[in-house]
């Protein structure tokens, strides 16, 4: 059951829903009438990158605030807070994680009618509206300093973002202002193409020839099928019927007359023979010929993405496919997106909707991240507590508590309507998810975070530790306990947790993963898929870790060659590795689990684990910039998931409006294009303040190192996510061009030196791939599914001497606009040439299914 669990050892009220000793003077309506507002006032601060920021409280209550009977509980992007200059009447505090609160001083009295600004301070710049404080809630407490009641706050508000000092990381970010102006000049590298010039399939296959001539498809084809080959027809006839509405007879056996012909035979283009396929569309039907099952699925995608843009915006009964001839190959076979449903949950239906949308870009493998510090997200059974404790965040007396806080605004109750704090997969809906995934020829590859990154498991097996110890059972509490209980070392993770390491010296952490990776085997032997592979996580284990724990000092102790408590993590995966290839299972891994520390704290490539199927994946391109090409170099089996072009999670641009991260700087859709797999230099210009990047004496890869390079994988991690729409709008369309650099041959110039030239050919590509986008992917997900909550980009736009110029990143949008006042819509005004304009003008960007983007607003002077 979702329900909570442990309340005995949680001191959680719900505000609403119980009142938990709520008295007269804290009721819930009266306190939720208390206002709170938040600004960012300034990133420019005597701190370099710091911020500055004020909580406003505005009493409009019945009852006085005092210095002992409140506080405000938050999250927020987790930075670092200075202590104050001057005295304050209340102050913020780091609890733990992304979890904060804010106490008031002695003397504090904030009485009905009356207001109060708390200012702060902190380091880490803030610029975004998905920065500011969430899930806020207030803790009254009663004379003795006991929980009283819990309420959610009800009237909040945050401050735009408006001024440059906002806006911009303070003096060393580089990085231009978000203005319509500045977005008008960046547009005019890009231009309209007609639609005889635009790609015909997104991802470009190797060889591509279109005919003259039309093929009026309709439901007197039948799909024949030969042998193995019944899910991809019978996944045909269904898309054929969602684009027509009528029913595709599937049959097995070679076609003849007017068919639709899936066939397996030997086939190898440009020397690859996986996934390799053959598409021939002319008077005769439709051939596809692939070297195997999955060759035939990508065939079968690529049918379907010649489906005329106006044949989804107006579906008819016949499709009108064009003549054409296609030999195509994956330039990479591992072709990745991961997904992080722990920091912010996600259903299984929007998992399913995602597996579908992977498919239909020729995407293979799916890293499903279920398990983080925030939350555990997968039933294991015999542990229970992993989805009871682990998968629900609610608020706790403190972060000692066996239970999960809130998190990323997750608020003070489990399971609240509209959070994204709690929840998990039943085994049904993991044996499920793999089936669907089969069925698209896309790997699940399973992950449990080990050593750091592992506060749930932690958390969920302290709780049963405590269980079974008050049962008497103390064999069996300490059988999958994680923690060393004596361990006082002092850290704090790069996500701001002081208690997410696990105890790399106790045989129960080593049981404990093998039960689990145990457990989801069998759920892939339920589901009839193989089950060759586990990520082990393995990146982010904090300096401190392990540093007061006798049971880590003993093990230091009896192995005298680990000398530093920094050494323990590469103990932790040598021992881990063992088990896992005793399993038969590959072992995947952040690029830390390659490396070993030197003692100034560098990274460098640790040869040990050579050859042994350890596969690490380098997101860290920025920081440490040739550190894929080095553990290429040193025979690494490499999966490169660049920060400054694949993650998702990154926001689009600096406006304060588009939602995301920035850590790394900002990545969009162009960014996930513009990659030189063999050559990243050629492809990273500047680090995440927007400043020039120099790889002067750095490492290159070696012609024969780029064998090592397995494939690319894209990151979603879902800090900033909440909700299916969001994930999809972080998505798409940047997993287009992901899709075009995982699947398609080398472009022209990733192996162009001269950078003047290859810039212009980049420029050149990307103006047909943007032109594509809007013109024919943008309708073709409107309508897929149902339809995919796609980012439509907002217009660029200048005022001159009266006159309103326009542009667009993605040409082939139409641009609307008004003079009124009022928000454009379809039926506004449609901007085609420089137009006479006065007062407030609004814009936005609507593409051909209806689709639109966010308003901008110009002034006239």
């Amino acid at each position: 059951m979702r329900t909570a669990f442990y309340a005995f050892l949680v001191s959680v009220c719900f505000a609403g829903l119980t009142g938990c000793g709520s008295t007269e003077n804290y009721s819930s309506g009266e306190a939720q009438k208390i206002a709170i507002s938040w600004e960012l006032v300034s990133n420019f601060t005597p701190v370099e990158t710091g911020f500055q920021a004020r909580f406003r409280l505005r009493n409009e209550s019945n009852f006085p605030l005092t210095d002992a009977n409140w506080a405000l509980f938050f999250n927020m992007s987790p930075r670092p807070i200075l202590p104050s200059k001057t005295p304050q009447a209340a102050a913020v505090q780091h609890i733990n994680g992304d979890w904060y609160k804010l106490t008031p001083t002695k003397g504090f009295s904030l009485k009905p009618g009356a207001s109060i600004d708390i200012p702060y301070e902190g380091t880490e710049a803030e610029n975004k509206v998905t920065d500011a404080p969430m899930g806020l809630y207030f803790v009254f407490y009663d004379q003795s300093g006991k929980e009283e009641n819990i309420v959610q706050v009800a009237n909040y508000t945050v401050v735009p973002f408006t001024r440059r000092e906002q806006i911009l990381r303070g003096k060393i970010d580089q990085e231009p202002l978000p203005t319509p102006e500045h977005a008008y000049q960046q547009n005019l590298a890009v231009s309209l193409l007609p639609a005889n010039k635009l790609q015909q399939i997104i991802p470009s296959p190797v060889k591509i020839s279109m005919g003259n001539g039309v093929l009026p498809l309709t439901a007197a084809f039948a799909i024949q099928y030969g042998s193995g080959l019944e899910n991809e027809g019978t996944f045909l006839a269904r898309k054929l019927k969602e684009l027509t509405g009528n029913e595709f007879k599937t049959t097995p056996g070679n076609a003849t007359g007017n068919r639709i012909s899936l066939q397996i035979a030997p086939l190898s283009v440009k020397g690859i023979n996986s996934e390799a396929y053959r598409l021939t569309i002319d008077a005769n039907g439709v051939r596809i010929v692939g070297n195997d099952a999955a060759g035939v699925f990508y065939g079968v995608q690529s049918l379907l993405a010649l489906v005329p843009t106006e044949a989804l915006l107006k579906p008819s009964s016949t499709l009108s496919l064009p003549f054409a001839q296609i030999e195509d190959a994956p330039r990479f076979h591992f072709r990745s997106m991961h997904l992080d449903v722990s920091r912010n949950f996600q259903t299984k239906e929007t998992i399913l909707r995602f597996l579908d949308l992977l498919a239909t870009y020729k995407i293979n493998h799916f890293l499903f991240y279920t398990t983080e510090d925030e939350g555990w997200r997968l039933e294991i059974d015999g542990l229970p507590e992993l989805t009871k404790v682990g998968a629900q965040r609610e608020h706790t007396s403190g972060k000692e508590a066996p239970a999960l806080h809130p998190a990323y605004g997750s608020g003070p109750v489990a399971y609240d309507k509209g959070k994204y704090g709690s929840g998990y997969y039943t085994k049904a809906d993991f044996i499920e998810i793999l089936n669907y995934a089969k069925q698209r020829h896309i790997k699940v590859i399973p992950e449990l975070n080990f050593p750091g990154h592992a506060r749930a498991a932690i958390k969920a097996m302290e709780a049963r530790y405590e269980r079974l110890m008050k049962e008497g059972k103390e064999k069996e509490a300490d059988e999958y306990r994680l923690i060393d209980p004596d361990d006082k070392s002092v850290y704090q993770s790069a996500q701001g947790y002081t208690d997410n390491v696990v105890s790399v010296g106790r045989e129960s952490t080593y049981r404990f993963y093998e039960k689990v990776v145990d457990e989801i085997t069998k759920m892939y032997k339920e589901a009839g898929v193989p089950m060759d592979v586990m990520h082990a996580g393995g990146d982010e284990v904090p300096e401190g870790a392990w540093t007061k724990s006798p049971i880590a000092q003993k093990l230091l102790n009896d192995n005298p060659s680990l000398k530093d408590p920094k050494n323990l993590q590469t103990y932790f995966f040598r021992n881990l590795l063992k088990r896992l290839e005793k399993r038969n299972l590959a072992v995947h891994g952040w690029e830390e689990v390659a490396l070993l520390k030197t003692a100034d704290g560098n990274y460098e490539p640790n040869p040990e684990f050579v050859g042994k199927r350890v596969y690490p994946y380098i997101w860290n391109n920025l920081y440490d910039p040739d550190l894929g090409n080095r553990l290429a170099n040193a025979g690494y089996p490499v999966i490169l998931c660049n920060v400054s072009n694949f993650y998702f999670d990154l926001a689009y641009n600096n406006d304060p409006l588009e939602p995301g991260l920035y850590w790394a700087g900002y990545v969009d859709t162009r960014n996930n294009w513009t990659f030189a797999p063999f050559d990243m230099f050629k492809t990273t210009y500047k680090n995440s303040m927007g400043q020039p990047l120099s790889f002067a004496g750095l490492e290159r890869m070696k012609p024969e190192a780029r064998k090592n390079v397995v494939g690319i994988e894209s990151q979603l991690w879902s800090e900033t996510v909440k909700g299916p729409d969001m994930a999809e709008y972080y998505t798409l369309p940047k997993l287009l061009g992901f899709a075009e650099s995982a699947w398609a041959p080398e472009r022209s110039w990733e192996t162009i030196e001269d950078r003047q030239a290859r810039e212009k050919a980049i420029s050149a590509g990307w103006t047909i791939f943007a032109n594509t986008l809007a013109q024919r992917e943008f309708p073709k997900l409107a309508r897929l599914n149902g339809g995919y909550n796609y980012r439509v980009p907002p217009p660029g736009a200048i005022l001159e001497k009266g006159l309103l110029k326009a542009n667009s990143e993605l040409p082939g949008l139409a641009i609307r606009y008004t003079t009124t006042g009022e928000e454009p819509t379809s039926q506004s005004p449609l901007y085609t040439t420089p137009v006479k304009v006065s007062g407030t003008v609004k814009l936005k960007c609507v593409d051909a299914a209806g689709r639109s983007s966010r308003t901008i607003v110009l002034t006239m002077p």
